[in-house]
């Protein structure tokens, strides 16, 4: 098992990527705190990971309030032991023409995709630079690459994302902690049905596809450095950069 040992805080893990990742992560031995907004969801998420014999408990955490976030970090380490890998996961959307957008609208996406990631790096960094050791993941989105038009507030949170996770790669590389983003093109998620619910969605990426791909994040070698992924799907065009 590649992660045998370790525990993991992942958040947006209700459903998703962020349960796909749960998921494959406690097959590969590790103990996972998945958190979420919605109790049920991931109380399931967690209750199926037990039911296949491994460690997982569920927080209901709201990862735009700081006071939540460090009391969430705080059941998991009290549980588990010191968190070694955390994913920001969590994320919301809302798409319209620039000039549509209020204000509160705006604001709340950079909150949920943007602050929610600076507040749980925050909550954990301590403890990864005392140990001198960790990984941060952040799932970002080709979003974070280049402008998409009627997503003005969703690419700057992405580009928000995308930049913090590289300054954090060289700020943290003393310690030995990694810190990675990965951008996926379309996945099959029930936001994007959400957002996008006319899109031919036949050949989009599955949760799963990136699930596999924040394992080989996780488990680099500390020789390497990966700082951002694109995960686009097989049919797309890569992006010109």
């Amino acid at each position: 098992m590649q992660l045998e040992g370790k525990t993991a805080f992942i958040t947006g893990a209700g459903r998703g990527i962020g349960r796909a990742i749960a998921m494959l992560f406690a097959q590969e031995g590790c103990a996972v705190a998945v958190a979420a907004r919605t109790g049920a969801e991931v109380r399931n998420t967690a209750e199926t990971i037990q039911a296949s014999g491994g460690q997982a408990m569920a927080l209901v955490c709201d990862v735009t309030q700081p006071a939540q976030i460090a009391a969430a970090v705080q059941e998991t380490e009290t549980r588990f032991g010191p968190i070694d890998i955390l994913v920001n996961n969590a994320g919301g959307a809302r798409f319209k023409p620039f000039q549509d957008i209020s204000f509160s609208e705006w604001q709340q996406v950079l909150d949920t995709n943007l602050s929610s990631v600076f507040h749980c790096i925050q909550a954990v960094l301590p403890s990864m630079i005392a140990r001198r050791t960790g990984r941060i993941i952040n799932i970002s989105s080709v979003t974070g690459l280049k402008a998409i038009q009627h997503q003005s507030a969703y690419c700057a949170a992405k580009h928000g994302v995308n930049g913090l996770t590289k300054s954090l790669a060289l700020e943290l590389r003393e310690y030995g902690i990694g810190a990675h983003a990965i951008c996926p093109g379309g996945v099959k998620t029930r936001l994007s049905e959400e957002v996008m619910p006319g899109r031919d969605k036949t050949n989009w990426l599955t949760p799963e596809d990136i699930a596999r791909t924040a394992l080989y994040l996780a488990t680099q070698s500390p020789r390497a450095a990966t700082d951002i992924i694109e995960v686009r799907r097989f049919d797309s065009e890569p992006l010109a950069r």
